[in-house]
């Protein structure tokens, strides 16, 4: 599968990424980069142990991946692969849905956090407030618009992470949030 190719989550990799400490993990490999078991155990105050057992079941579910490069002897460091993850939009079962939901809400929980954080320190991002965005819009499109406009969100946001792939001294790790959906009925 090719990094930009959709992944819609399994029950199982949904199940995998429930976790509260690996959804931070995974978050923390994405935005600042690879990292050894004791440097996250120390970054998150938990147990070296269950810091490499969380990592194992990363890599399992093929969210992350030993970095060879920078890994010797026993000594390995892990890196986020990158990837177009998905929730299933029409979950078969129930459980299905159900952890769906759980990853979907996590994802939620910590944008908005993201986002209530930066608002409250804007003034600490300097050059990056200026260019920071925040947009609403409204339109009336098809199902099949709506899944042709996300699909056309994912594929900038893809391209915009393949060319920017090193991280640099003048870049920052950016949240990038994006909801599509159907209005509902305000009116009552």
């Amino acid at each position: 599968m090719s990094q930009n190719s959709p992944r819609e989550l399994s029950i199982e990799g949904l199940k995998a990424l429930a976790h509260p400490l690996r959804q931070r993990m995974l978050a923390r490999l994405q935005r600042v980069g690879p990292a050894t078991s004791a440097d996250l155990s120390a970054e998150f105050g938990e147990d070296r142990g269950a810091t490499s057992y969380h990592l194992r079941q990363l890599e399992r579910f093929g969210f992350i991946e030993v970095d060879s490069s920078r890994s010797a002897g026993r000594r390995k460091y892990w890196r986020a692969r990158p990837q177009d993850v998905r929730l299933p939009r029409d979950p078969a079962d129930a459980e299905t849905a159900l952890v769906a939901d759980l990853v979907g809400s996590q994802w939620m929980d910590r944008a908005q956090s993201e986002l209530d954080a930066y608002l409250a320190d804007r003034d600490a991002f300097g050059d990056f407030r200026a260019a920071a965005m925040h947009s609403f819009g409204a339109l009336r499109l098809t199902a099949d618009d709506l899944a042709a406009f996300g699909e056309a969100y994912i594929g900038l946001l893809n391209r915009w992470r393949d060319e920017h792939p090193e991280v640099t001294p003048d870049s920052h790790p950016i949240t990038v949030i994006f909801h599509a959906f159907p209005t509902p009925d305000q009116s009552e």
